[in-house]
């Protein structure tokens, strides 16, 4: 009797390469969606993204039957409290990056995250004493250089690169100690159910003060502001299905598509200043990004070809 034909470990690999990729070309045109949302500010955009994101999620784990999942991880109150300051985290980030957006700083933006990998492998030796590799210390150098350069010949600190980069590594590095233990799913709507009180306040002061712009600036605005749930949590999952299928050397080389979009959609549609100190900024970034992934990709296949140890019981 013929049997059916394995399924090749290659193709999942191929489905995960393009549920990543989506990912990341969502997050890479995120700031013409932020932008498109004007005249709501970022402090409302931000406050609506949280809410919305819990709604979205609470459909999802409706429609998955995952709300066991979810009460499971809050009677771990460690884990329940790990995501609670991961959701803290990722609302900087949220305001920082919208607030970038909004003030013509999509540039900047992407600078941060061109050099989030390597804030990330800098933060795992820090903070979890990991032992670097020479290219990876040597793509560390090259990108502290850059922001050197970018200070010195621009004239002025990129604080909103800076947080970006900082808020999404720690954000990283929390969400690495909670492992595989939170899916998705569950894992945004615990981040957006802690923020919410901040949320629904923030909302609050801004109709006190500015006014709430929902359903004030027509049917188009209204549903772009509606979709902040979804256009939060599409990427995202996609993501967790991306990361899960493909080997951490193709992800490495994935991740820079979204500041590559960020920075075309900064120079070629938004129009924003590209002065020569900045070229050589980012080209000196750019050679840090080229040597952590060279380092990423010869790892990767020394750890395929290397013997695995045979164990001989007794």
């Amino acid at each position: 009797m013929t049997q059916a034909p394995p399924i090749r470990p290659a193709q999942g690999e191929g489905a995960g390469t393009l549920y990543a990729l989506g990912a990341f070309v969502l997050w890479g045109i995120l700031p013409l969606y932020f932008v498109a949302l004007a005249p709501t500010g970022s402090w409302e955009v931000v406050a609506w993204r949280v809410v919305l994101s819990l709604v979205f999620c609470a459909i999802l784990l409706t429609v998955t039957r995952g709300w066991g999942r979810m009460i499971a991880i809050l009677r771990r109150p460690r884990l329940a409290l790990l995501m609670g300051l991961a959701g803290v985290l990722i609302y900087g980030n949220w305001q920082v990056f919208v607030i970038a957006a909004q003030s013509d700083q999509v540039l900047e933006a992407s600078l941060g995250y061109f050099i989030n990998p390597i804030t990330t492998v800098l933060l795992a030796v820090l903070v979890l004493h990991e032992r670097l590799r020479v290219l990876q210390w040597v793509a560390i150098g090259v990108a502290a250089v850059a922001v050197i350069v970018i200070i010195v010949a621009y004239g002025a600190v990129p604080w909103y690169a800076l947080m970006l980069t900082a808020t999404f590594g720690v954000y990283g590095l929390v969400k690495k100690q909670v492992g595989g233990t939170v899916d998705a799913t569950s894992g945004l709507a615990l981040e957006t159910l802690w923020l919410t009180p901040l949320a629904i306040v923030q909302l609050a002061i801004v109709g006190a003060t500015t006014g709430i712009t929902l359903g004030t600036a027509g049917p188009l605005h209204t549903i772009l502001l509606l979709s902040a749930g979804a256009v939060t949590a599409v990427p995202l999952l996609l993501f967790a299905a991306g990361s899960s299928r493909v080997p951490l050397a193709t992800m490495g080389m994935l991740q820079f598509a979204g500041p590559i979009l960020q920075f075309i959609v900064g120079v070629a549609i938004l129009h924003e200043p590209m002065p020569a100190s900045r070229w050589i900024g980012f080209g000196i970034v750019w050679i840090a990004c080229i040597l952590f992934t060279v380092d990423q990709v010869r790892h990767t296949r020394r750890s395929r070809v290397a013997p695995v140890p045979v164990s001989v019981g007794v």
